[in-house]
C-alpha cells in the first residue's frame, strides 16, 4: 500500500502452523462474496461506492454554514459523528471553517448545558443527523437546541438547520420538509457505522473546512489498492490475523496508538468493529489505548496481565518538527536527548513498546501511515471498513445488523413509562 505498511508478521509467531494460511483462504472467500454482494447483508453494502461519489452540494451548503456563524453544532449519535469527530480529531491542524461541537452523543445535562452556554452568545448553525428523528439523545438535544435557535432567528432559524435523514419517511424527514429545511439523504444501502464518506460525515468535515474531495480520493486509491481477492490485498491480512488470532484464544484487540490526535479515530473504530462482529456469542472485544499516556495506566496489564489479547498499533511515521532544547546545567538527566526531535524519542518509545509487548505474551500487528493528510486518513477510513466487513463474513455473523442495540431501549423505554 503506497503510504500505507501492514505488518503480521510478529502476530504470526503465536499461531500454530499454517493456521493464518488457513484464514487468509478464509477471508479470500469472504472478501470474494463482499465484493459480489452475495454475503449475509448484503442490502447494506452501499459504502463500497461511497467513495467515487461527490456531491458539489455538501461543498456550497457548507461554504453557506460557515458564513453564518462563529460555531456549527452536529447533532447525532454513534456513526451519525463518531466519523466526522475521529477525521476531525486527526486533521486538526487543516481545519480553517468556524468551532465544530458535537451533540446528542449521551444524556449528561452537565455537558449540554455547557454547549449550551458556550453558544449563548454565539452566532451558531445546527446539522442535525438521524435516520429516524426519534432517537432518543439526538431527539432531545435537537429540541433544545431547536428552541435556542427560535428565541434568537425568530422566522430565520430554520435556514441555520441542516438536516440529514432517510430520503423519504421518519419524524425528521416529516419535520425537515414542513419546515423547508435544507436536507441531505443517508443512502438507504448504508449502515450509520460506515456512513463517515456520505453527507453524514462529509457535511461536518466541509464546514470545518476540510478538503472532502482529498478525503474521497485517498479513499478511492485505498479501494483500488484493495480490490482484487487474493493474499496481497492487506483488507484481507488484516482480518485473516485477527480472526486466526480470536480462533488461538485471543479475544480482545487493542488499538493503540502513540499520537494523540487519534483518539477520535480509536472511538469510531470501536464502534465499527464492536457493532459489526459482536452477536451471536461471537466477537473480538474492541479496546483501544493512547501512548505513552496509557503505558503508566494499562501497560501494567498489557504487559503482565491475561494472555488473551493482541495489540493492532496504528503508528504515524511523521508527526511534527518540535526539538528538545538544551540545558548545560542538566537539571533532569536529560541533556542527553538535546536536540533530539520528540518525534525521534516517540518513534524510540514506540519500537520498545512493541518489543516489550511482544516479549510479555502479546501478539502485535503494525499498521502505519506516512502521515497524516485527508488523503490518507481517507484511505484509512475504507481500509477499517472493507477489513471489518470481510472479517465479520469470516466470524459467520451479519456485520451490517446490530439486533443487541435495540434491548436497552426496549428496557429504557419501559422504565421512562413511554
Amino acid at each position: 500500500m503506497s503510504g500505507y505498511n501492514l505488518d503480521v508478521d510478529k502476530a504470526q509467531e503465536f499461531l500454530p502452523d499454517d493456521h493464518y494460511e488457513k484464514y487468509v483462504n478464509k477471508s479470500i472467500a469472504s472478501a470474494e462474496s463482499v465484493f459480489n454482494k452475495t454475503c449475509d447483508g448484503n442490502d447494506f453494502l452501499g459504502w463500497l461506492d461511497l467513495p467515487s461519489k461527490t456531491d458539489l452540494e455538501i461543498d456550497a451548503t457548507a461554504k453557506r454554514l460557515r458564513e453564518m456563524g462563529e460555531i456549527c453544532v452536529t447533532v447525532g449519535i454513534g456513526g451519525s459523528y463518531l466519523g466526522a469527530e475521529a477525521v476531525l480529531q486527526a486533521l486538526a491542524d487543516d481545519t480553517t471553517g468556524p468551532e465544530m461541537l458535537f451533540a446528542g452523543t449521551n444524556l449528561c445535562a452537565a455537558g449540554t448545558i455547557r454547549l449550551l452556554d458556550k453558544i449563548k452568545d454565539k452566532d451558531f448553525t445546527v446539522i442535525m443527523i438521524s435516520k429516524s428523528g426519534t432517537t432518543l439523545e439526538p431527539a432531545i438535544a435537537f429540541r433544545l437546541l431547536w428552541a435556542e435557535l427560535q428565541n434568537r432567528y425568530g422566522d430565520e432559524a430554520g435556514q441555520r438547520v441542516v438536516a440529514i435523514t432517510d430520503q423519504e419517511s421518519g419524524a425528521l424527514r416529516k419535520r425537515a420538509d414542513a419546515n423547508n429545511w435544507h436536507t441531505f439523504s443517508i443512502p438507504q444501502n448504508v449502515g450509520g457505522r460506515f456512513s463517515v464518506l456520505s453527507p453524514v460525515g462529509l457535511l461536518p468535515l466541509a464546514v470545518a473546512g476540510i478538503d472532502i474531495e482529498k478525503i474521497l480520493r485517498g479513499a478511492d486509491s485505498m479501494r483500488s489498492m484493495c480490490q482484487e481477492p487474493n493474499r496481497d490485498n492487506p483488507a484481507i491480512c488484516y482480518a485473516a490475523i485477527r480472526n486466526a488470532l480470536y480462533d488461538s484464544g485471543f479475544t480482545t484487540e487493542i488499538l493503540s496508538t502513540f499520537h494523540g490526535d487519534l483518539r477520535g479515530v480509536q472511538e469510531w473504530w470501536k464502534q465499527l468493529y464492536g457493532e459489526s462482529e459482536g452477536k451471536q456469542g461471537k466477537g473480538i472485544f474492541p479496546a483501544s489505548a493512547g501512548f505513552t499516556t496509557d503505558l503508566h495506566s494499562l501497560g501494567q496489564y498489557i504487559q503482565d496481565g491475561k494472555r488473551n489479547l493482541f495489540e493492532t498499533f496504528l503508528h504515524i511515521e511523521h508527526t511534527g518538527f518540535l526539538a528538545v532544547p538544551s540545558d548545560e546545567t542538566d537539571p533532569d538527566g536529560l541533556e542527553y536527548l538535546s536536540g533530539r526531535t520528540l518525534d525521534d524519542i516517540n518513534q524510540k518509545a514506540y519500537a520498545g513498546t512493541r518489543k516489550a509487548h511482544h516479549d510479555g505474551g502479546v501478539p502485535t500487528i503494525e499498521l502505519s501511515v506516512d502521515e497524516l493528510t485527508p488523503g490518507s486518513v481517507g484511505g484509512l477510513i475504507f481500509f477499517f471498513e472493507l477489513a471489518c466487513a470481510i472479517s465479520g463474513v469470516t466470524l459467520g455473523v451479519n456485520p451490517f445488523d446490530q439486533p443487541g442495540v435495540e434491548a436497552y431501549k426496549k428496557e429504557m423505554f419501559t422504565l421512562l413509562k413511554r
